[in-house]
C-alpha cells in the first residue's frame, strides 16, 4: 500500500483504517522494529541530535496564506529517514567495493573559529555544565550533551540554532571526508534520484560497477566527478537560499495585515544594527533597530552577545524573551521591522538608518 506518514503512524498507534489494518502485524510492526534497531545504533555512534521546530505555510484555495503552523514530526518520518540513511551507506560501501567513483555526501568537523564563537555564547548563558572545552577533539556527542542540558529551558531553540550554525556546510565530493553530523565513515545520497543529481550519479555508478548494461557512467563523467561535485554543491546552496527567500516573503505577506500587533519572541542576535528577533508563533525573523531601543544609547557587547545601555546599564541578551510590535512587513524583500512593545514613541538618534539584514544561514544536511 502507498501510505501517508500520518496513516502509518496512526496504524502503529492503534488507529488503523481499512487500508492499514491488514498491514499492521505482517508489515508495520517489523518495520518499526527495524527502525528502533537503527535508532539505537544512531544513538550509540553519537549522531548529532538537533531539535529545531519546522513550520509549514498552508495556502487557501485562492492562493492566499491561510496559516503558518508547526510541522508535525512522527516516528514514521524518522523511520523513513533511518532506512534511507541505511540505503545511502550501503550504496557508498558497494561503490567502494566495486572500485567505482562515488559522489559522497561529506560533512566535515566544525571550524575552530565557529567553535570559539559558540563557546563564548555558551559561557555567557550561565547554565551549569554548559561548556565546550578548548583544545578537545570535538565529537557530535559533545554537542548532544549541551543540547540535553538546555532541553526544556528558555534557551533550547536558541542553542539548537547556534549549534547548527557552528557546523560545517555539507557538500558533495568524490573525496570521502565522512559525515560528522551523522557519525558515519561513508555516506552517499542514493535514495532520491528525482530530487538530487548526486543520487542519479550514484545510481549510474552502481550500474557501471555491476555491469548492468546501458545507463552507466561514461569515462569522461567519472574523471570529472570533482568538478561535478563542486557544481551541484553550489546549485544546492542556491536552491536552499531561494527556498528561504520564498518562505520569508510568504511570512511577510501573511503578517502585513497585522502591522501594529504585538507578538512574543526571543532575541536570536544582538549586533550593532540592533536586535534580531524570532517570533514564537510563526518562527519569523525580524529586526529591532538599535536606534529604536528605548531610553538610552546602547553599546554592542560582542563578548557576551548583548546590547547594553550606556546610562541605565539595561541589557538585551541573546535568548531573552521579549514582546515586540510589528512596525513594517515588506513582502517584496521578506523583511520585518519590529519595535519593543514598551517603546515610547521617540525620535531615532540622529544619523540612524533602518537596516533589515538577517543573521546567519542554515546548514543542510
Amino acid at each position: 500500500a502507498r501510505l501517508t506518514y500520518e496513516e502509518g503512524q496512526a496504524a502503529i498507534d492503534g488507529r488503523p483504517n481499512d487500508t492499514t489494518r491488514p498491514l499492521v502485524d505482517p508489515v508495520l510492526r517489523p518495520l518499526y522494529g527495524a527502525y528502533r534497531a537503527l535508532d539505537r545504533a544512531r544513538r550509540r555512534r553519537g549522531a548529532l541530535d538537533l531539535d529545531l521546530p519546522e513550520r509549514r505555510i498552508v495556502l487557501a484555495a485562492d492562493g492566499r496564506i491561510a496559516r503558518i503552523e508547526p510541522r508535525q514530526r512522527f516516528d514514521s518520518h524518522k523511520l523513513i529517514e533511518e532506512l534511507m540513511i541505511a540505503a545511502n551507506v550501503a550504496a557508498a560501501e558497494t561503490l567502494e567495493r566495486l572500485r567505482q567513483p562515488c559522489m559522497y555526501r561529506v560533512h566535515d568537523a566544525p571550524d575552530p573559529p565557529k567553535l570559539a564563537a559558540l563557546r563564548e555564547v555558551l559561557n555567557g548563558i550561565g547554565i551549569p555544565g554548559l561548556k565546550l572545552a578548548k583544545g578537545q577533539a570535538v565529537r557530535p556527542q559533545h554537542f548532544n550533551d549541551i543540547l540535553h542540558r538546555v532541553a526544556g529551558t528558555p534557551y533550547e531553540t536558541l542553542v539548537n540554532t547556534l549549534v547548527l550554525r557552528s557546523q560545517a556546510q555539507a557538500a558533495y565530493s568524490p573525496t570521502n571526508l565522512g559525515h560528522f553530523g551523522l557519525g558515519l565513515r561513508r555516506y552517499a545520497h542514493f535514495t532520491s534520484p528525482i530530487r538530487r543529481y548526486a543520487d542519479l550519479l550514484v545510481h549510474r555508478a552502481l550500474i557501471s560497477g555491476q555491469r548492468f548494461g546501458a545507463g552507466g557512467l561514461t569515462p569522461a563523467e567519472a574523471d570529472n566527478f570533482a568538478a561535478i561535485g563542486e557544481h551541484i554543491s553550489m546549485t544546492e546552496r542556491r536552491a536552499a537560499a531561494a527556498e528561504r527567500s520564498a518562505a520569508d516573503r510568504y511570512i511577510a505577506a501573511f503578517l502585513a495585515e497585522r502591522v501594529g500587533a504585538q507578538f512574543a519572541g526571543r532575541i536570536n542576535g544582538a549586533t550593532r544594527a540592533g536586535l534580531f528577533i524570532t517570533l514564537d508563533e510563526t518562527g519569523a525573523d525580524g529586526l529591532v533597530p538599535i536606534g529604536r531601543l528605548p531610553g538610552d544609547y546602547y553599546v554592542h557587547d560582542e563578548t557576551h552577545h548583548r546590547l547594553v545601555g550606556r546610562r541605565t546599564h539595561r541589557s538585551f541578551t541573546l535568548g531573552d524573551a521579549v514582546t515586540v510590535r510589528l512596525v513594517e512587513a515588506n513582502s517584496v524583500t521578506g523583511s520585518l521591522l519590529f519595535a519593543l512593545a514598551e517603546e515610547e514613541e521617540a525620535p531615532a538618534r540622529p544619523g540612524f538608518r533602518r537596516q533589515s539584514r538577517r543573521p546567519g544561514s542554515r546548514a543542510r544536511r
